[in-house]
């Protein structure tokens, strides 16, 4: 778990804009770690980590394309029922709000990355038993997957 920079760009609404900002980070041999992306009435949101986010930064400058930059929680997780509610029950259960989420999908060996917005970025971290430091922390036990199954 570490806390990442999530760059959120703001695309026109019309065909091919996604593509454009998508094909520069790969000719920038840039890396996407987790996307999402959301409709809004005059423009689309692009919400992405990616595993440089400097140059990230540098290729949207490049594009002349609208942009911020946020603070999120990345967290890997099995890629298995429950994994992901189980960072969501340990966050609500400490009363931490979770703004928005997404996922990755397909990483190596199994794992996935959770990517949190959340109200309290250090407050998540301590809960999550993440130290400081960045390493990678063991979350508490998952609960019995049957209990995820009706």
């Amino acid at each position: 778990m570490q806390t990442r920079k999530q760059i959120t760009v703001f695309l026109e609404n019309k065909p091919g804009r996604l593509a454009q900002v998508l094909s520069e980070l790969a000719k920038n041999k840039i890396n996407i770690v987790a996307l999402s992306v959301m409709d809004k009435h005059e423009h689309n949101v692009l919400r992405l980590v990616t595993e440089d986010e400097a140059g990230t930064v540098r290729v949207m400058q490049g594009l002349n394309t609208p942009f911020t930059e946020s603070d999120v929680l990345a967290v890997e997780l099995k890629n298995q029922p429950g994994a992901l509610a189980h960072v969501c029950e340990t966050l609500a259960a400490e009363h931490l709000g979770i703004d928005y989420a997404y996922c990755s999908s397909g990483g190596r060996n199994g794992k996935v990355f959770g990517i949190f917005k959340v109200s309290n970025l250090d407050k998540a971290r301590k809960v999550l038993g993440e130290p400081h430091n960045n390493k990678r922390a063991e979350l508490r036990p998952l609960r019995d997957q049957r209990a995820y199954r009706k």
